[in-house]
């Protein structure tokens, strides 16, 4: 039997140590986790549940879409096999209670009666599309997560310029993004088409302006899970759904080699693959949630809204469309002659 040459197992134990390691989705494990009794874990199990029930779509660690099922526009059910798409994120601004702050945006005021299985509601279903819902999903997992020290916004850099601001009164802490080790709990937020660039700049902006700032946050609900040097982020509205996104961490836990987004950018096209990357951004800063012992005690968290009672007044048609579950009004009676 012929031996393999020293030159090919030498070979092969390089690339054994250089090759990254599987990822493993943690959310099935996590998911289930509501009830626990550390905050980070609660984050991480109420973004996991979402992420699992909006169809497992996820961003690989070479930033490519691997997996998006739905969007939010669309009237498919989710993985609960009935709560279409739009409904959900309709969920999400309602019982986050954010939903007030658009009143007089087109659509709002049906979304604050949109309940699952009503009728129509056309105009939220609108709503939903035309105005980005990533922080109100954010805002919405940290209350029904019940985190102390936490004021909702729709608006990310709110919460950001908390963090930077009110220190010890806050449930994050503002760090550098350049060395930051991503736990559960955590979030990582980038800037987005704005002239502030890295973390120098996004500090400055908090520091100085009460202006808002386009930006995005996603909530870690892993680091290293099974030692897999990866970090797993869950955000809303992210490629119209919730989805999940892989970094690449080193053996230090810290991110590493994440493509981060300059002033001039390469064009993504079908002959310059190497520059599309949905994981280039602005990454300019890393929210360190605070331990379980400091959390204690800040301000109580808020409690999500509960569902409304409003009464929808029952919807028919005349000329109705067939497939569209709206029933017809009954006849008139038409007078005799």
């Amino acid at each position: 039997m012929r031996k393999p040459c020293l030159s090919v197992l030498v070979g092969l134990l390089f690339w054994a140590v250089i090759a990254p390691a599987r990822a493993v989705d943690p959310c099935p494990s996590t998911r289930a986790r509501t009830a626990a009794v550390d905050p980070a874990s609660r984050i991480a199990a109420v973004a996991c549940a979402e992420q699992w029930l909006w169809f497992r779509a996820f961003i690989d660690r070479q930033g490519h879409m691997a997996n998006g099922a739905v969007t939010e526009a669309e009237n498919r059910n989710l993985d609960d096999d009935r709560t279409p798409a739009w409904r959900r994120v309709a969920g999400y601004w309602r019982e986050s209670g954010l939903l007030p702050q658009m009143r007089g945006q087109s659509g709002a005021s049906e979304c604050a009666v949109a309940e699952r299985g009503s009728i129509g509601a056309p105009a939220c279903r609108a709503f939903v599309v035309d105005h980005a819902w990533s922080a109100v999903f954010v805002s919405w997992v940290l209350m029904k997560a019940r985190v102390p020290g936490f004021r909702a916004s729709a608006s990310h850099v709110d919460y950001v310029r908390q963090a930077f601001r009110e220190g010890a009164d806050n449930a994050y802490e503002f760090r550098d993004i350049a060395g930051a080790r991503p736990a559960t709990g955590d979030m990582l937020c980038y800037v987005r088409g704005a002239d502030v660039y890295g973390h120098a700049g996004l500090r400055e902006a908090v520091a100085n302006s009460r202006e808002g700032l386009n930006m995005h946050c996603e909530i870690v609900v892993a680091a290293s899970f099974g030692n897999d040097n990866t970090a797993y982020l869950v955000g809303g509205n992210v490629l119209q759904g919730v989805t999940m996104r892989l970094l690449p961490l080193n053996r230090e836990g810290e991110l590493w080699n994440l493509p981060l987004r300059g002033s001039i950018e390469p064009t993504c096209t079908p002959d310059n693959e190497a520059a599309c990357n949905f994981n280039r951004q602005d990454w300019a800063v890393w929210l360190k949630l605070k331990p379980a012992a400091k959390l204690v005690g800040l301000a109580p968290p808020v409690p999500l809204s509960l569902p409304t009672t409003a009464v929808v007044a029952k919807q028919c048609c005349v000329y109705c469309v067939v497939g569209s579950s709206i029933p017809r009004c009954p006849a008139k009676d038409t007078p005799s002659p």
